[in-house]
Parts: structure tokens; C-alpha cells; sequence
């Protein structure tokens, strides 16, 4: 008596043919591609604006000339780069305005650029001191001692019509 065997595929029109599979496979690949192609867009975008957009900077007045001394540094606010008119409190910065001349300023971020502290500036030694970690500038914004890795930030400076004014720019970080 001889056995009958069943074939080892299915013929061309059953369910589970090779056919089928190859026609699923590429409708499930292509499926996810654009699945992927549909998620990654706005990631791409995200890690392009920033080099797309500009910076933005605006010239703000912070007192006349004849308001500040030759030789003496002063902290000064004015409106961040960013804000707008509901900011409050929030959409004001600060920096370290030093008249070194009759019309020659200089002007230093108020942060560390180890982690973004608020820096004070000390008369009787003659530095900016982070009170968060120890970071030391000396009085033209170079590092003296501690973590920070570089010096102070400076802001643009010009004299218009009688008024100093700082060209604000988003606030730098370390």
C-alpha cells in the first residue's frame, strides 16, 4: 500500500501563499515608511529651525552717560531680546555696565557661563564672584579662578544721542 503525500506549498490562490506574503511584506513596509517619514518630519524640523532663524538683538537705552562714572561698575536692567508686552518681571535681564571712558563702555552678562548663576560684582576686590560654586572674573570678565570654562559674556555698547545703550540678545548660558 502506498502513501499518499500532500504537497509542501499551498497552490497560488490558497490564503497563506508565497505570493500573498511578498504583496503583505511590501504593503507593511511601505506602511511604515511612511509612518516614519510622517514622525521624523517633525523632528528634522526641530533640529533645523534654530539654524534657520535669526538671533535676535534690539539696541535698549539703560540711563544717559552723564547718569554712570568713569571707572565704576553698575548693574543695569532692561527688556530681554524676547520679550513681550505680558512678560512682567520675567521679560527683563541684567548686566554689568562699567564706564571705562567719556563715551567708551563695557558691559558683561550677569551669568556664569559654568552654570548660569547670577555673577555679583565685588568693589573692594575689584572681581565678579558666582556665589553658587566659587566661580571668580576678574574685573575685565576673564576667568580668575574656579569652574567656570570662559570668560564673561559682553554686550554690544554704543553711545546714541546722550544714551548708552546694550544690543540685547537672547541670554547667554553656559
Amino acid at each position: 500500500m502506498k502513501k499518499e503525500t500532500k504537497p509542501t506549498t499551498l497552490p497560488a490562490g490558497e490564503p497563506d501563499s508565497p505570493a500573498r506574503r511578498r504583496f503583505l511584506t511590501g504593503v507593511c513596509v511601505s506602511l511604515s515608511a511612511v509612518a516614519s517619514a510622517v514622525a521624523g518630519v517633525p523632528v528634522v524640523g526641530f533640529v533645523i529651525a534654530p539654524l534657520l532663524r535669526k538671533e535676535e538683538r534690539t539696541w535698549r537705552r539703560v540711563g544717559a552717560v552723564q547718569d554712570f562714572k568713569v571707572g565704576v561698575t553698575v548693574a543695569v536692567t532692561f527688556p530681554n531680546a524676547r520679550s513681550v508686552s505680558w512678560d512682567g518681571p520675567t521679560g527683563r535681564t541684567a548686566a554689568w555696565l562699567r564706564r571705562l571712558k567719556d563715551e567708551e563702555f563695557v558691559a558683561f552678562a550677569i551669568t556664569c557661563t559654568h552654570l548660569g548663576c547670577p555673577v555679583q560684582w565685588k568693589e573692594d576686590a575689584n572681581l565678579f564672584m558666582c556665589p553658587c560654586h566659587g566661580g571668580v572674573y576678574y574685573a575685565n570678565g576673564d576667568v580668575a579662578g574656579g569652574p567656570p570654562p570662559r570668560p564673561l559674556p559682553r554686550y554690544n555698547v554704543r553711545v546714541r544721542a546722550g544714551q548708552v545703550e546694550i544690543e540685547t540678545a537672547p541670554i547667554p548660558f553656559a
